[in-house]
């Protein structure tokens, strides 16, 4: 049999192997963990079995193979600043994994490893070694009696290196791992794998799950031993390939090459445009998964993540010579190299391109930002004739406007200046701290064991496509979030059957509501709930009698409040469907909520919606509604699915299989939901508000059937009053409120005539109280009843009275004191309008400023408005002398 050589050969060659004994092939989970809040991101192939290995969810198999996208980007497995310098160092990887949940353990672990590692990848078994766990007596006899390995190819390490827990408590066990020796390395003829001088290459880890620690420290054993292995796509490739480097693989080669073509630059020119180069083909990948996830750039918890690490990019691309955007071209080939395996960055090209395109020119922005604060650094230690920068503006630099320390020494070597290093540290270590801090968990919602027990021992199908009642068991009955015999009337409960025909929260969709009746009580549904795997909770209070675990209980959902839902939901894929065709595919989905009373529906797109676009988003919408296509539901294999065309959601776990709803050719996406038999049923549709909730992502609300209707008529209602109080038909009212408002501009013109006039007839009885001091024309007075704007027009009217001079007038309204200070032109060096003001202004409990030649103020204490006009005459005293 020929070995696979190619990365792509190589990861369905590792799944295929598997999947031949008798192995679930499970499609990759996002990376952005669910349910986990002790992850930002998926950083191995175990996560999405994590409840499984502990026992509080069940699945329909007992073995499972993936290749999982993961990231890991901080902490003990990466640091960022290695990826690009080193080998092996990557921030996006992929885990190739097989799992045994209770099945087969050491034996069959080892054994099928080496099987694949030999015989199906073709590596010599001459080159490779084991290690396991110091105390491991059983596997070391497996290596040595069933698969032939000598004594001095197996070597016995610590717990650091061989052996594996989830956490402080809980699942643990010995590791075994499978190394690819390239041979003795200087002086290190006598080192095992676990010195890093380069001869050992780990290639896999097989983690044999057999105990559980108590926080004593106590190890009792699992009574299901379980295998959890993971094996670096990069890495095999990397030996399969005989390249000294990841970067040197065909999964890196065609990205490296497009970031060559663009930037002129190529490999082996000079070490440190080699390191930029890679940074740009790691992070390509790491940006296009992450998007491509629904992870959008922030200033916080992933999307900050994923915002250092685009900017990363981007600063080693003008390190290139590239001060353009480059990098969404270079994750176009990430894409086309990636989506056979994950099919859903195909569908979403436009979407991620796009978004990296756009936070690379705002990095670009900032960078120039950034370039302007180090010139002017650079100036003032210059002036002061001191030749080191401040390390923690240097850190500024650095983490604010993304300057790599060495661009901000090479700018200050040739200024003669250096950096204080110990400070740069010393900021860079809070940092560091700070996002340690940052990034311990993903703030999502730990699932109660409660829940994982039932699950483990329950199974909920929900039946609701089909029909709103059924006949079923209360097979659980929870009482403040614990199990329960018996539920009084009052007391709030959850209940889980066997069947049933609620929807679970899910997709955006709300829980059905609607009464749940035994023969001794009944239960009021307020929503159902789905907290994992496949139970299903319903959440309610009893207002009859009492019910008990193990009765008979007659399930019915609200009829009236799931139609409603249904049309709701329907209308979300057409609004969808027209929100791409009016703005292009760049419009994603980012969230909804589908409730009986209204529909909301957030997306991707960086302005607001003009009132056309609406218009033919509306427009769109309703003519599908009109035309009245059928809903069609098929399930498909996921990536046929998303090969045919559907629509996959960010915030969705999807498995193998996949329901797909589609409505004629205007809609196809990927929905658990349920969903109206044809597009019609909706009925209209009918947009409230389109408004911004978040950078690069906007809100539509919107109401569908009869909710729409009501919405109209009472538009209509409101409409129909204005026309009454103006006296006019409704088609006129435009016209009607044009003229209104003309006359009131007429009045308003007119009323600023006398007010002129006043002010006029004002100015002229205040220049009586023009003094003279040290050659300088000085008025200070009054203005009663004047307002703010009306002070500036009496100060710039007695200015060019005087022609030379300074003028303070004073108001005050309700209390407050408004000051407005004039000074002539020949006269603001000597005394500049704002430097005066704000003495004046200090004296009423207030502050301004302004320009040399006019400035206001504001005060609080009217009382000293006299005192204050005093110090005005008192600061011209002062200036004269």
């Amino acid at each position: 049999m020929t070995a696979p050589q190619s990365g792509r050969d190589i990861r369905e060659a590792f799944l295929n192997y598997f999947e031949k004994r008798d192995h679930r092939r499970v499609a990759s989970s996002s990376l952005v963990t669910e349910g986990d809040p002790t992850l930002l991101f998926t950083n191995a192939g175990m996560v999405q079995f994590k409840r499984t290995f502990l026992g509080e969810e069940a699945r329909d198999y007992k073995r499972a193979c993936t290749s999982q996208k993961c990231m890991r980007v901080s902490g003990k497995h990466n640091d960022l600043e290695n990826v690009g310098r080193t080998p092996r160092h990557h921030t996006f990887f992929e885990m190739l994994g097989n799992f045994s949940f209770g099945d087969y353990f050491k034996e069959e672990a080892v054994e099928m490893a080496w099987e694949l590692v030999t015989d199906t990848l073709g590596i010599a078994p001459e080159r490779l070694v084991a290690s396991v766990f110091r105390e491991d007596d059983e596997a070391f006899g497996i290596w040595r009696d069933r698969i032939g390995l000598p004594e001095s190819k197996i070597y016995r390490l610590d717990e650091k290196e061989n052996f594996w827990s989830m956490g402080d408590t809980g699942p643990c066990g010995p590791c075994s791992e499978i190394h690819v020796d390239f041979g003795a390395k200087g002086d290190h003829d006598t080192c095992d794998p676990s010195c890093d001088c380069g001869r050992w290459l780990e290639i896999w880890n097989l983690v044999f799950m057999q105990f559980s620690r108590d926080a004593n420290g106590k190890m009792d054993p699992l009574p299901k031993p379980s295998i959890d292995t993971g094996a670096g796509l990069e890495r095999l490739t990397c030996v399969l390939q005989g390249a000294t480097s990841n970067y040197g693989t065909d999964l890196f080669i065609p990205i490296l090459a497009r970031a060559q073509e663009l930037s002129g630059v190529s490999l082996g020119q000079e070490p440190e445009k080699d390191v930029s180069l890679q940074v740009v083909a790691d992070h390509a990948r790491a940006c296009t998964f992450l998007i491509g996830d629904g992870v959008l750039p922030a200033n916080e918890g992933r999307g900050y993540v994923l915002r250092r690490i685009l900017r990363r990019a981007a600063r080693h691309g003008v390190l290139l010579g590239l001060e353009r955007p480059f990098l969404h071209q270079v994750a176009d080939v990430v894409i086309d190299e990636m989506c056979g395996a994950y099919p859903e960055i195909a569908e979403r090209r436009a979407f991620i391109t796009g978004r990296i395109e756009r936070e690379e020119e705002r990095f670009l922005e900032t960078l120039s930002k950034g370039l302007a604060l180090l010139e002017e650094e650079i100036r003032q230690r210059q002036d002061k004739r001191d030749a080191s920068l401040p390390g923690d503006v240097a850190f500024r630099l650095y983490d604010t406007f993304g300057f790599p320390l060495d661009l901000t020494e090479d700018i200050l070597r040739d200024r003669g200046m250096g950096i204080d290093r110990a400070g740069f540290d010393a900021s860079m270590e809070e940092q560091r701290t700070r996002a340690r801090a940052a990034w311990k968990g993903s703030g999502d919602a730990r699932v109660d064991v409660v829940y994982g027990e039932l699950d483990a021992q329950l199974a909920s199908e929900f039946r609701g496509y089909e029909s709103l009642t059924e006949t079923s068991t209360v097979d659980a009955l929870l009482v403040d979030g614990a199990r329960a015999k018996t539920a009084s009337e009052g007391q709030p409960v959850e209940i889980v059957t066997a069947v049933t025909p609620f929807y679970p929260e899910g997709g955006g969709q709300v829980g059905d509501r609607g009464r749940a009746t035994t023969e001794s009580g009944e239960i009021e549904i307020e929503s159902a709930q789905k907290p994992l795997g496949n139970l299903i909770v319903h959440r309610g209070r009893v207002v009859r009698g009492e019910v008990s675990e193990g009765e008979t209980v007659e399930l019915e959902v609200d009829a009236r409040a799931r139609a409603a839902t249904v049309r709701n939901h329907s209308g979300t894929h057409l609004l969808h469907a027209a929100l791409r065709k009016v703005l292009g595919p760049q419009a994603v989905q980012k969230g909804s909520l589908v409730a009986p009373d209204r529909l909301r529906f957030d997306f991707t797109h960086d302005s607001p919606l003009t009132r056309d676009e609406i218009a033919q988003i509306e427009d769109f919408s309703n003519e599908w509604i009109e035309e009245n296509a059928a809903a069609e539901i098929r399930q498909l294999p996921y990536a046929e699915a998303i090969a045919a065309g559907a629509m996959a959601m960010f915030e969705e776990k999807y498995g193998d299989q996949v329901r797909v709803v589609s409505f004629g050719e205007a809609s196809t996406e990927l929905c658990g939901g349920t969903h109206a038999k044809a597009a019609g049923d909706i009925g209209f549709l009918k947009i409230l508000s389109e408004t911004g909730i978040a950078a690069g992502v906007r809100r539509i609300e919107a109401l569908t059937g009869m909710g729409a209707l009501a919405h109209v008529r009472q538009q209509e209602q409101a409409l129909d009053d204005v026309a009454q109080k103006l006296k006019s038909a409704p088609s006129e009212i435009p016209e009607r409120i044009e003229k209104l408002l003309e006359e009131r501009r007429a009045q308003d013109r007119e009323i600023e005539k006398l007010r002129a006039a006043a002010r006029g007839a004002a100015s002229g009885g205040l220049l009586d109280q023009v003094r003279e001091i040290g050659g300088v024309r000085a008025l200070a007075a009054r203005a009663e009843g004047a307002q703010a704007k009306e002070l500036r027009n009496l100060v710039d009217d007695l200015r060019a009275k005087l022609e030379s001079g300074v003028v303070l007038l004073v108001a005050e309204s309700e209390g407050r004191v408004s000051l407005a200070l004039g000074v002539t032109p020949d006269l603001t060096k000597s005394h500049p309008a704002g430097e005066l003001v704000r003495e004046v202004a200090g004296i009423v409990g207030g502050k301004g400023g302004g320009r040399p030649d006019f400035a206001q103020a504001g005060g609080k204490d009217a009382a000293k408005i006299d005192a204050a006009i005093a110090r005005f005459y008192e600061l011209l005293e002062e200036k004269s002398s």
